[in-house]
């Protein structure tokens, strides 16, 4: 089938990065498999991770189908676009209709994207995996892609309005070495095997950063425990809670 909707967005999207000046750093690219099923998986801080997860595979000439919440294909722009470019709508209440399309990808030999976070992380740190992606993976037979990304938070996350001026955010993208996802282990040990992966490319990615927060008013998008003020973990799970 002709890609008529995702490679125009994909140049679109390029062309935007160009006019934001963001100074993309892409490392590890080669990981991502030039054909076959595969199950990518990214830590996620912004609403644009999934553009820069995709980002990451096309010097393989890959294009990833992202499992995304239903609520974003029912959107007037964003649903036609969605469903163009193959993603998979994620219904929390009837999840094995998203688990069997995206199992179907895979079995076709698609890159099926998965962020087992399953939301956006306030504190910019590793929230807990689901075990999903594992799942995906050891029933379809493929491999296990960890990446992390940095920097995309400064752009457009939960909680802070959109910074789409031309303001040089550099942007660092780390992905990882495949991990097999074996039949013969349970989904839970791949799942923590996963995570200590991603939480290994995130630090490589924070190190790689080049740039630190310019004063006391720009510190929201670093992590607590790296000295920035967003919140702590524990003090969003008590805001949800509320």
């Amino acid at each position: 089938m002709a890609e008529l909707v995702y490679r125009p967005v994909v140049g679109f999207a390029r062309t935007l990065f160009k006019v934001w000046d963001l100074k993309i750093d892409l490392q590890g690219s080669e990981n991502i498999p030039r054909s076959g099923g595969a199950v990518l998986v990214s830590n996620h801080i912004s609403y644009l991770d999934f553009v820069f997860d995709g980002l990451a595979a096309l010097p393989q000439k890959r294009l990833v189908r992202f499992m995304a919440k239903e609520s974003v294909f029912r959107h007037r722009i964003s649903g036609p676009l969605m469903r163009g470019m193959k993603h998979i709508p994620v219904d929390r209440k009837q999840g094995e209709a998203a688990y069997a399309h995206a199992l179907d990808s895979l079995r076709s030999g698609e890159i099926v994207g998965v962020f087992p976070e399953a939301t956006i992380s306030q504190s910019f740190t590793l929230k807990s995996f689901k075990s999903g992606a594992a799942r995906l993976a050891q029933e379809a037979g493929v491999p296990l892609i960890p990446m992390a990304v940095w920097g995309t938070q400064r752009l457009w996350t939960k909680g802070q309005p959109r910074n789409f001026k031309r303001s040089h955010i550099p942007i660092t993208i780390r992905v990882g070495e495949a991990i097999e996802a074996s039949r013969d282990k349970y989904a839970g040990a791949i799942t923590r095997q996963l995570r200590e992966r991603v939480q290994e490319l995130l630090e490589a990615a924070q190190r790689a950063y080049p740039v630190r927060p310019k004063g006391p008013d720009d510190t929201w998008w670093m992590p607590a425990h790296l000295g920035g003020t967003a919140p702590t973990p524990e003090q969003v799970r008590a805001a949800e809670a509320h």
